[in-house]
């Protein structure tokens, strides 16, 4: 008889787990947010699906329990809580009231990723691969080969690294043009161009940049930081147009190059005058890292805007986090001046106070594209040669948690019908 009731208490328990839920909370009683994504993604490759609770305790992961999920979460050092079947759907219910601004998104599937970047790029950190190793998200790198043969549509989501797609090397050319390294990078990319029959740099970047367009139109998921944000729209609304100095290619900026700027063809961005000095590190007046003027670090923040999670479940997803107010940071593109930003950019945080916008999304044809000022998170200021910045010491970062943001959100969306 023992033996049988230890039985039945072992099937009464099971039924219980079986109908549990475990709930990965995304507000401050989680130790490590970062790797929480990991675990959503690790869940979706493993065939499960994940109920993001949009505004419910900063963004939860909700799923069916099983015990390898749990098991996970303790290697990980994730935190999480079992509970009942009826006290998920209580929670399911009171997010569903019309009157409360959350929802339930489902994640079916998880999102393949790419990264444009140089395969045997400098040893300063990029932010993105950096959170996506530490969160252990797989990704494979592609570069200007794989882009020009067509393989972007195998992907779902593609970061742009700090690339600079103008052909002007990043304008380092003042402070850099004798380093071993830029003079490599010059080699290569001029190799590059070369071996894809383009006579400048300027030429292959722009080739570059219309498959990444073309990728957006179809359907796919753009991310970019820092310079890879205006460098690419200005790459676009340059087209045909030489805007680079013979420093940087040979010979003389196209007459009336500034007048010749197509605004249609851009993403985020109009009405912007170019930098066509090369002492001067800087494309254009997009950026507002000189004009935002000295402000100290302990008072450079941004702020997240609220959106509707049943109205507006993209820029919801987007803005997930734990808190509304953002640690600032700075790039070679640090943040967008809002009066060049087209009426059709959405701003998803900015600095109020230096009128700027630090992350802004759009869409473009079937797909979206999302823009985030600066180089690191959780490095205010980060310069060349710098060490890469140690994720084990910012495990809650907002500004890190607004790239997994996008990272998953794809996993959700749904292709529309094109107006």
């Amino acid at each position: 008889m023992k033996r049988i009731g230890i039985l039945l208490l072992g099937l009464l328990m099971a039924g219980q787990m079986h109908a549990a839920y475990l709930l990965i909370p995304m507000d401050m009683a989680q130790k490590d947010h970062l790797k929480s994504y990991g675990i959503a993604y690790w869940v979706l490759q493993n065939g499960m699906k994940v109920d993001w609770l949009l505004n419910y305790r900063g963004g939860s992961f909700a799923l069916k329990f099983v015990k390898p999920v749990e098991n996970e979460c303790l290697i990980r050092n994730v935190s999480y809580e079992i509970i009942a079947d009826a006290q998920y759907t209580k929670i399911l219910k009171d997010i569903s009231n019309p009157e409360v601004n959350k929802d339930v998104i489902k994640l079916e599937k998880s999102p393949k990723v790419a990264v444009y970047s140089p395969k045997t790029k400098q040893p300063w950190d990029d932010a993105v691969t950096l959170v996506l190793t530490y969160a252990e998200i797989p990704y494979d790198v592609v570069y200007d080969d794989d882009v020009l043969e067509g393989k972007l549509p195998e992907y779902d989501w593609l970061h742009l690294h700090h690339e600079d797609f103008t052909g002007q090397y990043g304008k380092f050319y003042r402070s850099y043009s004798n380093a071993p390294w830029y003079k490599e990078e010059v080699r290569t990319q001029e190799a590059m161009a070369a071996k894809h029959g383009f006579s400048k740099v300027s030429q292959l970047k722009l080739a570059v940049v219309k498959k990444i367009r073309d990728y957006v139109l179809g359907g796919g998921f753009m991310f970019a930081m820092c310079s890879a944000t205006d460098s690419y729209d200005i790459a676009l609304a340059a087209e045909g147009v030489d805007i680079c100095h013979q420093v940087f290619d040979g010979d003389a900026i196209a007459p009336q190059a500034q007048q010749r700027l197509d605004f249609k063809k851009s993403f985020a961005f109009e009405n912007f005058k170019l930098e066509m000095n090369p002492m001067i590190y800087e494309y254009s007046n997009i950026d507002a890292t000189q004009s935002r003027g000295r402000i100290p670090p302990n008072l450079d923040y941004f702020t997240l805007f609220d959106f509707s999670a049943k109205w507006d479940p993209v820029p919801t997803m987007l803005t997930q986090c734990h808190t509304k107010t953002v640690k600032g940071f700075m790039g070679q593109t640090t943040a967008f001046r809002k009066e060049v930003l087209k009426s059709s950019t959405l701003i998803l945080g900015e600095n109020k106070p230096a009128k700027e916008a630090r992350y802004i999304h759009g869409e473009y044809g079937y797909g979206t594209w999302t823009f985030y000022g600066g180089h690191d998170p959780e490095d205010y200021q980060h310069f060349v040669y710098d060490p890469p910045t140690d994720l084990n010491l910012h495990q809650n970062s907002p500004g890190y948690r607004l790239i997994l943001n996008n990272v998953l959100f794809p996993a959700a969306k749904k292709k529309k019908q094109k107006t």
